[in-house]
């Protein structure tokens, strides 16, 4: 069953900016999953980026205490104030939440996220959220079904990259549903996924230098066809270090970066910084 969201469109005769990836939810059946899955309490405070005409906002106001929506495109801003003027409990923010000083604004404020992202942002934000020093219980978003699958990927397949482990180093990860592309106005070329992030605790692995391990990460996956030790090479590691701490490490010389696991690459980080 379709919602309002197309006749919210006819009424303002919004015109989409395809370069902001703007696809707009009308699928009553996914909205509910959304808000189902985000186990939104009436004491919290939910940030959605990316509003577009509120038809998300709209049911997130109605479940929680309050709701920061962030848009970064001007002509949405009048919609939303005028379609969502009926609650008090909503502040709109006109930004890029890539670019805004989201620890500024919410503080040590506990937040939860609840976005349908836009596709050509959708890692950045993931990746700005994630590095962040935000105070965040969980991300539940729409995102494209490919990005999806890179990010609940396993070692030694395809989808398996820096992506995956940035995400599975900070988050548990549920898949929601499926979305169809007949879901949105106006209709994407590619299907999307609802997928939930919720923070651990402390980090999968523990590591004595974050910097240094996400940096071995991203060698070995920039350097995806070469073995790990032409990934350390290339960061500056000399190859009887590189045998020294393989031999400790039971790894094999000729491995790949795509096939360790997130405790093993944190055990190769750890090595690496005692030796130094």
């Amino acid at each position: 069953m379709d919602i309002n969201t197309v006749e919210i469109v006819k009424k303002h005769n919004f015109r989409f900016t395809k370069s902001l990836g703007q696809n707009f939810l009308k699928d009553k059946s996914v909205l509910e999953d959304i808000i189902e899955s985000s186990d939104i309490k009436n004491t919290d405070h939910i940030v959605e980026i990316g509003p577009g005409v509120g038809t998300l906002t709209r049911e997130l106001l109605e479940k929680a205490g309050k709701v920061t929506a962030i848009e970064i495109d001007e002509k949405l801003i009048p919609i939303l104030d005028e379609e969502l003027a009926s609650y008090d409990n909503l502040d709109i923010i006109k930004g890029d939440a890539i670019k805004l000083d989201l620890e500024n604004i919410f503080k040590d404020e506990k937040i939860k996220f609840v976005c349908n992202l836009p596709y050509y942002a959708t890692t950045p934000i993931i990746a700005r959220i994630l590095n962040s020093d935000l105070n965040f219980e969980s991300l539940t978003i729409m995102i494209q079904k490919e990005v999806a699958q890179r990010i609940n990927a396993e070692p030694a397949t395809k989808e398996y990259g820096a992506l995956t482990i940035l995400v599975k180093y900070f988050t548990d990860v549920s898949i929601i549903r499926e979305v169809k592309p007949n879901s949105f106005i106006p209709m994407p070329k590619v299907h999307s996924t609802v997928i939930k992030l919720t923070k651990l605790s402390e980090p999968r692995s523990y590591v004595k230098d974050e910097k240094l391990f996400f940096d071995i990460v991203r060698h070995s996956f920039n350097m995806r066809r070469k073995t790990l030790v032409n990934g350390l090479k290339s960061m500056g590691y000399n190859k009887d270090l590189i045998e020294k701490v393989f031999s400790e490490l039971g790894f094999d010389f000729k491995i790949r970066g795509e096939t360790l696991s997130i405790s093993e690459f944190a055990m190769l980080s750890n090595k690496l910084k005692e030796s130094n």
